[in-house]
């Protein structure tokens, strides 16, 4: 090393003496803490005996509904909130569910009925929403969820499907479903101040259409475009 290069990196290490450290490769000062890291909510089933359902197949479908409006007949909210009311009196106030009224209330899959009722955070207000699932005897289950507006229960969520599960990520509410033909469907709602909407719609394609098991769907051709023809090839 010659004179002039120790003279070159004495002054840079002066330098960043001088300025309090120089910064490591990660751009944290010598001395300072890193960061804490904010952990991600993870998924949580809201009904961990459905979620490996060997039931039927089908195809999830968002229920398109009016702008949510309290349901006339249904139970008032007390002090004690959306948690102490009669889950089975809301289920006979709503036009969607009220088929599901007279039906037993169901511990596991593979019966038609009621599933106990859960209960989550969905918009993020602190107080819980009402969940209620329901199976049919055809195989296909719907969902809904309520909240509680000026005592009154509103319904902001209706979605159906076959081998449904649900989860909750955070204040989202993912509900998964599969097809027949072994495709998947995973729709993920997020609360917008009204109602919950659709955050993102994944749909998985199974053996059934694309022959090599769960798959992205193949890009289609753009319209009016033609295949290419093969490259001939150079003889022998």
């Amino acid at each position: 090393m010659t004179r002039t290069t120790r003279r070159v990196l004495a002054a840079t290490a002066l330098l960043c003496m001088g300025l309090g450290g120089c910064a490591a490769p990660g751009g944290l000062g010598h001395g300072e803490v890193v960061p804490p890291v904010s952990a991600q909510p993870q998924p949580k089933p809201l009904w961990p005996s459905w979620t490996e359902s060997p039931s039927s197949g089908g195809t999830a479908v968002a229920g398109r509904v009016p702008p949510p409006k309290p349901l006339d007949g249904a139970p008032a909210v007390g002090p004690q909130g959306i948690e102490k009311v009669d889950v089975m009196a809301v289920v006979r106030a709503d036009k969607a569910m009220k088929r599901f009224a007279d039906g037993k209330t169901i511990e596991g899959p593979g019966k038609a009925g009621i599933r106990p009722a859960r209960f989550a955070d969905l918009t993020g207000d602190g107080n819980p929403e009402l969940i209620v699932a329901a199976d049919a005897q055809t195989g296909r289950s719907v969902l809904s969820v309520y909240t509680a507006v000026g005592g009154r229960i509103v319904p902001i969520l209706f979605t159906s499907g076959r081998r449904l599960r649900a989860e909750t990520i955070g204040t989202d509410l993912l509900v998964r479903t599969t097809d027949e033909d072994g495709s998947e469907h995973d729709i993920r709602y997020h609360w917008d101040g009204r109602r919950m909407i659709v955050l993102s719609d994944e749909h998985k394609f199974g053996n059934a259409i694309s022959g090599r098991g769960s798959a992205e769907c193949p890009a289609p051709r753009p319209t009016g475009s033609e295949a290419p023809a093969p490259a001939k090839q150079a003889g022998p």
